[in-house]
Protein backbone atom coordinates (compact mmCIF):
# COMPACT_ATOMS: atom_id res chain seq x y z
CA UNK A 1 0.00 0.00 0.00
CA UNK A 2 2.66 2.32 0.41
CA UNK A 3 4.64 1.01 -2.26
CA UNK A 4 5.61 4.40 -4.34
CA UNK A 5 3.47 4.52 -7.40
CA UNK A 6 5.05 7.91 -8.97
CA UNK A 7 5.62 11.48 -7.95
CA UNK A 8 4.23 14.38 -8.11
CA UNK A 9 6.26 17.72 -7.68
CA UNK A 10 9.16 15.60 -6.09
CA UNK A 11 6.59 13.73 -3.93
CA UNK A 12 6.18 9.88 -3.75
CA UNK A 13 2.45 8.94 -4.22
CA UNK A 14 1.29 5.48 -2.91
CA UNK A 15 -1.63 3.76 -2.94
CA UNK A 16 -2.30 4.04 0.40
CA UNK A 17 -1.92 8.11 0.05
CA UNK A 18 -4.07 7.63 -2.89
CA UNK A 19 -6.76 6.18 -0.15
CA UNK A 20 -6.35 8.23 2.09
CA UNK A 21 -7.04 11.73 -0.16
CA UNK A 22 -9.77 10.50 -1.89
CA UNK A 23 -11.65 9.72 1.59
CA UNK A 24 -10.32 12.99 2.85
CA UNK A 25 -12.27 14.85 -0.86
CA UNK A 26 -15.47 12.22 -0.35
CA UNK A 27 -16.04 13.25 3.05
CA UNK A 28 -15.41 16.93 2.37
CA UNK A 29 -18.04 16.74 -0.50
CA UNK A 30 -20.37 15.07 1.36
CA UNK A 31 -20.01 17.62 4.39
CA UNK A 32 -20.98 20.47 1.69
CA UNK A 33 -23.86 18.44 0.50
CA UNK A 34 -25.10 17.98 4.13
CA UNK A 35 -24.51 21.68 4.71
CA UNK A 36 -26.22 22.68 1.33
CA UNK A 37 -29.24 20.68 2.03
CA UNK A 38 -29.60 22.23 5.45
CA UNK A 39 -29.10 26.03 4.14
CA UNK A 40 -32.01 25.24 1.90
CA UNK A 41 -34.19 23.69 4.37
CA UNK A 42 -34.09 27.08 6.37
CA UNK A 43 -34.29 28.79 3.21
CA UNK A 44 -37.71 26.78 3.05
CA UNK A 45 -38.68 28.80 5.75
CA UNK A 46 -39.45 31.76 3.67
CA UNK A 47 -41.62 32.41 -0.02
CA UNK A 48 -40.05 30.74 -2.63
CA UNK A 49 -40.05 33.82 -4.69
CA UNK A 50 -38.83 36.17 -2.01
CA UNK A 51 -35.59 37.72 -1.70
CA UNK A 52 -34.66 35.85 1.81
CA UNK A 53 -35.32 32.62 0.04
CA UNK A 54 -32.52 33.75 -2.62
CA UNK A 55 -29.94 34.87 -0.26
CA UNK A 56 -30.20 31.69 1.25
CA UNK A 57 -29.75 29.63 -2.29
CA UNK A 58 -26.90 31.80 -2.85
CA UNK A 59 -25.20 30.79 0.61
CA UNK A 60 -25.66 27.75 -0.08
CA UNK A 61 -24.11 27.17 -3.60
CA UNK A 62 -21.26 29.05 -2.67
CA UNK A 63 -20.28 27.16 0.66
CA UNK A 64 -20.73 23.95 -1.83
CA UNK A 65 -18.38 25.55 -3.99
CA UNK A 66 -16.01 26.71 -1.33
CA UNK A 67 -16.42 23.81 0.16
CA UNK A 68 -15.41 21.65 -2.64
CA UNK A 69 -12.30 23.90 -3.04
CA UNK A 70 -10.99 23.84 0.66
CA UNK A 71 -11.30 19.63 0.30
CA UNK A 72 -9.25 19.89 -2.70
CA UNK A 73 -6.40 21.96 -1.71
CA UNK A 74 -6.72 19.83 2.28
CA UNK A 75 -6.04 16.51 0.42
CA UNK A 76 -3.24 17.69 -1.74
CA UNK A 77 -1.53 19.43 0.95
CA UNK A 78 -2.04 15.81 3.43
CA UNK A 79 -0.06 13.79 0.39
CA UNK A 80 2.29 16.21 0.69
CA UNK A 81 2.23 17.89 -2.54
CA UNK A 82 3.68 22.04 -2.14
CA UNK A 83 1.03 23.82 -3.84
CA UNK A 84 3.81 26.05 -4.86
CA UNK A 85 5.10 24.48 -7.45
CA UNK A 86 2.77 22.96 -9.39
CA UNK A 87 2.71 26.31 -11.26
CA UNK A 88 3.17 24.06 -13.95
CA UNK A 89 0.45 22.02 -13.79
CA UNK A 90 -1.73 25.37 -13.32
CA UNK A 91 -0.35 26.59 -16.82
CA UNK A 92 -1.38 23.19 -18.36
CA UNK A 93 -4.86 23.41 -16.61
CA UNK A 94 -5.06 27.24 -18.45
CA UNK A 95 -4.13 26.32 -21.83
CA UNK A 96 -6.89 23.00 -21.19
CA UNK A 97 -9.28 25.65 -20.14
CA UNK A 98 -8.31 27.52 -23.05
CA UNK A 99 -9.22 24.24 -25.81
CA UNK A 100 -11.28 21.65 -24.39
CA UNK A 101 -12.90 23.32 -21.46
CA UNK A 102 -13.30 27.15 -22.52
CA UNK A 103 -16.91 26.56 -22.24
CA UNK A 104 -17.41 24.66 -19.09
CA UNK A 105 -15.37 27.37 -17.79
CA UNK A 106 -17.66 30.19 -18.78
CA UNK A 107 -20.62 28.55 -18.00
CA UNK A 108 -19.11 28.01 -14.26
CA UNK A 109 -18.11 31.68 -14.34
CA UNK A 110 -21.35 32.77 -15.51
CA UNK A 111 -23.34 30.70 -12.83
CA UNK A 112 -21.49 32.19 -10.16
CA UNK A 113 -22.04 35.87 -11.37
CA UNK A 114 -25.92 35.32 -11.36
CA UNK A 115 -25.94 34.15 -8.03
CA UNK A 116 -24.37 36.75 -6.79
CA UNK A 117 -25.79 39.77 -8.75
CA UNK A 118 -29.19 38.32 -7.64
CA UNK A 119 -30.81 38.95 -11.57
CA UNK A 120 -32.12 35.68 -11.45
CA UNK A 121 -33.61 33.70 -8.32
CA UNK A 122 -35.73 30.40 -8.00
CA UNK A 123 -38.96 30.45 -8.91
CA UNK A 124 -38.62 33.85 -11.41
CA UNK A 125 -40.32 33.23 -14.66
CA UNK A 126 -38.06 34.31 -17.67
CA UNK A 127 -37.79 34.66 -21.50
CA UNK A 128 -34.98 33.89 -22.98
CA UNK A 129 -33.91 35.36 -26.55
CA UNK A 130 -33.69 31.99 -27.71
CA UNK A 131 -37.43 31.80 -26.86
CA UNK A 132 -37.29 29.49 -23.98
CA UNK A 133 -39.75 30.73 -21.14
CA UNK A 134 -40.80 29.30 -17.80
CA UNK A 135 -39.86 29.33 -14.32
CA UNK A 136 -36.10 28.56 -12.91
CA UNK A 137 -36.02 25.66 -10.80
CA UNK A 138 -31.93 25.04 -10.40
CA UNK A 139 -29.12 27.25 -10.60
CA UNK A 140 -26.14 24.97 -11.04
CA UNK A 141 -22.14 24.85 -11.77
CA UNK A 142 -22.96 24.80 -15.73
CA UNK A 143 -26.61 25.22 -16.14
CA UNK A 144 -29.71 26.71 -15.13
CA UNK A 145 -32.91 24.64 -15.08
CA UNK A 146 -35.62 26.20 -16.62
CA UNK A 147 -39.27 24.66 -16.35
CA UNK A 148 -41.81 25.35 -18.99
CA UNK A 149 -45.73 25.52 -18.76
CA UNK A 150 -45.41 22.50 -20.38
CA UNK A 151 -43.81 20.90 -17.49
CA UNK A 152 -40.89 20.56 -20.05
CA UNK A 153 -37.37 20.66 -17.98
CA UNK A 154 -34.64 22.76 -20.19
CA UNK A 155 -31.16 22.84 -19.11
CA UNK A 156 -29.83 25.79 -20.44
CA UNK A 157 -26.19 26.80 -20.35
CA UNK A 158 -24.79 29.76 -17.54
CA UNK A 159 -23.44 31.76 -20.28
CA UNK A 160 -26.83 32.81 -22.12
CA UNK A 161 -28.09 33.96 -19.24
CA UNK A 162 -24.99 36.52 -19.02
CA UNK A 163 -24.04 36.95 -22.53
CA UNK A 164 -27.76 36.97 -24.21
CA UNK A 165 -31.14 39.16 -23.28
CA UNK A 166 -33.47 37.55 -20.46
CA UNK A 167 -36.38 39.23 -19.75
CA UNK A 168 -37.43 38.78 -16.29
CA UNK A 169 -40.77 38.86 -15.70
CA UNK A 170 -41.03 38.60 -11.96
CA UNK A 171 -37.68 40.57 -10.50
CA UNK A 172 -39.11 42.87 -8.29
CA UNK A 173 -42.82 43.65 -8.61
CA UNK A 174 -45.07 40.88 -9.52
CA UNK A 175 -47.76 42.27 -11.36
CA UNK A 176 -47.15 43.00 -14.90
CA UNK A 177 -49.89 43.92 -17.74
CA UNK A 178 -51.00 41.96 -20.20
CA UNK A 179 -52.32 43.50 -24.11
CA UNK A 180 -54.17 41.14 -25.66
CA UNK A 181 -55.99 42.46 -29.39
CA UNK A 182 -59.29 42.07 -30.86
CA UNK A 183 -61.28 43.57 -33.84
CA UNK A 184 -64.44 44.38 -34.03
CA UNK A 185 -67.03 45.21 -37.45
CA UNK A 186 -67.04 48.69 -38.55
CA UNK A 187 -69.99 51.43 -37.25
CA UNK A 188 -70.32 49.48 -33.72
CA UNK A 189 -70.38 51.51 -31.17
CA UNK A 190 -66.80 51.79 -29.20
CA UNK A 191 -68.46 52.82 -25.46
CA UNK A 192 -70.51 49.60 -26.38
CA UNK A 193 -66.88 47.98 -27.28
CA UNK A 194 -65.49 49.51 -24.30
CA UNK A 195 -68.26 48.33 -21.56
CA UNK A 196 -67.73 44.88 -22.90
CA UNK A 197 -64.12 44.71 -22.41
CA UNK A 198 -63.53 46.10 -18.97
CA UNK A 199 -66.31 43.26 -18.12
CA UNK A 200 -64.52 40.79 -19.90
CA UNK A 201 -61.31 41.60 -17.96
CA UNK A 202 -62.88 42.50 -14.88
CA UNK A 203 -63.85 38.28 -15.23
CA UNK A 204 -61.22 36.71 -14.78
CA UNK A 205 -59.55 35.62 -11.80
CA UNK A 206 -56.09 37.26 -10.90
CA UNK A 207 -56.73 40.59 -13.03
CA UNK A 208 -56.09 43.59 -10.23
CA UNK A 209 -57.39 46.86 -10.18
CA UNK A 210 -55.88 49.32 -8.26
CA UNK A 211 -53.68 52.91 -8.37
CA UNK A 212 -51.58 53.21 -11.49
CA UNK A 213 -52.92 49.67 -12.13
CA UNK A 214 -56.72 50.07 -14.00
CA UNK A 215 -57.77 47.79 -17.14
CA UNK A 216 -57.97 50.22 -20.14
CA UNK A 217 -59.71 49.70 -23.88
CA UNK A 218 -57.70 50.97 -26.72
CA UNK A 219 -58.69 51.66 -30.43
CA UNK A 220 -55.43 50.93 -31.59
CA UNK A 221 -56.03 50.82 -35.67
CA UNK A 222 -58.48 51.03 -38.54
CA UNK A 223 -58.04 47.76 -40.81
CA UNK A 224 -59.13 46.77 -43.73
CA UNK A 225 -62.16 45.35 -42.69
CA UNK A 226 -62.21 45.97 -39.19
CA UNK A 227 -61.79 48.40 -36.12
CA UNK A 228 -58.52 47.14 -33.73
CA UNK A 229 -58.88 47.26 -30.41
CA UNK A 230 -56.66 46.24 -27.54
CA UNK A 231 -57.49 45.53 -24.00
CA UNK A 232 -54.59 46.42 -21.55
CA UNK A 233 -54.93 44.58 -17.97
CA UNK A 234 -52.70 44.51 -15.23
CA UNK A 235 -52.32 40.87 -13.42
CA UNK A 236 -51.22 38.76 -10.54
CA UNK A 237 -48.36 36.83 -10.33
CA UNK A 238 -50.31 33.66 -10.79
CA UNK A 239 -51.23 34.78 -14.48
CA UNK A 240 -48.00 36.48 -14.98
CA UNK A 241 -46.17 33.38 -15.21
CA UNK A 242 -48.73 31.50 -17.76
CA UNK A 243 -49.11 34.32 -20.21
CA UNK A 244 -50.71 31.87 -22.77
CA UNK A 245 -53.18 30.83 -20.58
CA UNK A 246 -53.86 34.30 -19.68
CA UNK A 247 -54.61 35.34 -22.71
CA UNK A 248 -56.93 32.45 -23.90
CA UNK A 249 -58.67 33.50 -20.71
CA UNK A 250 -59.26 37.01 -21.04
CA UNK A 251 -60.52 36.23 -24.88
CA UNK A 252 -62.69 33.44 -24.12
CA UNK A 253 -63.84 36.48 -22.01
CA UNK A 254 -63.79 38.59 -24.46
CA UNK A 255 -65.97 36.54 -26.89
CA UNK A 256 -68.83 35.95 -24.36
CA UNK A 257 -68.89 39.60 -23.57
CA UNK A 258 -68.80 40.73 -27.53
CA UNK A 259 -71.86 37.65 -28.27
CA UNK A 260 -74.10 38.89 -25.04
CA UNK A 261 -74.41 42.53 -26.81
CA UNK A 262 -74.58 41.69 -30.36
CA UNK A 263 -71.29 42.98 -31.29
CA UNK A 264 -70.15 41.22 -34.38
CA UNK A 265 -66.46 39.90 -35.28
CA UNK A 266 -65.35 40.95 -38.71
CA UNK A 267 -63.74 37.98 -41.28
CA UNK A 268 -63.25 37.92 -45.02
CA UNK A 269 -65.95 36.99 -47.54
CA UNK A 270 -65.07 35.53 -50.85
CA UNK A 271 -67.35 36.55 -53.90
CA UNK A 272 -67.01 34.75 -57.10
CA UNK A 273 -68.87 35.73 -60.16
CA UNK A 274 -68.91 34.91 -63.77
CA UNK A 275 -69.58 36.63 -66.61
CA UNK A 276 -68.54 36.46 -70.09
CA UNK A 277 -66.77 33.35 -69.68
CA UNK A 278 -64.51 35.49 -67.58
CA UNK A 279 -64.11 33.86 -63.82
CA UNK A 280 -63.84 37.23 -61.05
CA UNK A 281 -63.50 37.23 -57.88
CA UNK A 282 -63.31 39.51 -54.99
CA UNK A 283 -62.99 39.45 -50.73
CA UNK A 284 -64.97 41.87 -48.89
CA UNK A 285 -65.61 41.95 -45.36
CA UNK A 286 -68.90 40.58 -43.37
Amino acid sequence: MEFPLFSIAGTAISLGSLFRVFAIVVGIWLVAAMLERSLLRFGGRFDAASWQSARVYLLSRLTRYAIWILGTIVGLSYMGIDLTSIALLGSALTVGLGFGLQNIFSNFVSGVIILIERSLKIGDFVELQSGVRGRVREIAMRYTRITTNDALDMLIPNSEFINGRVVNWTLDNSFRRIRVDFSVAYGTSKELVREAALAAAKSVQGVIEGEGMQTDVRLVAFGDSAMNYQVLAWLERELTVRPGATRAKILWALDDELSRRNIKIPFPQREIHFGAGVLHARVKPR
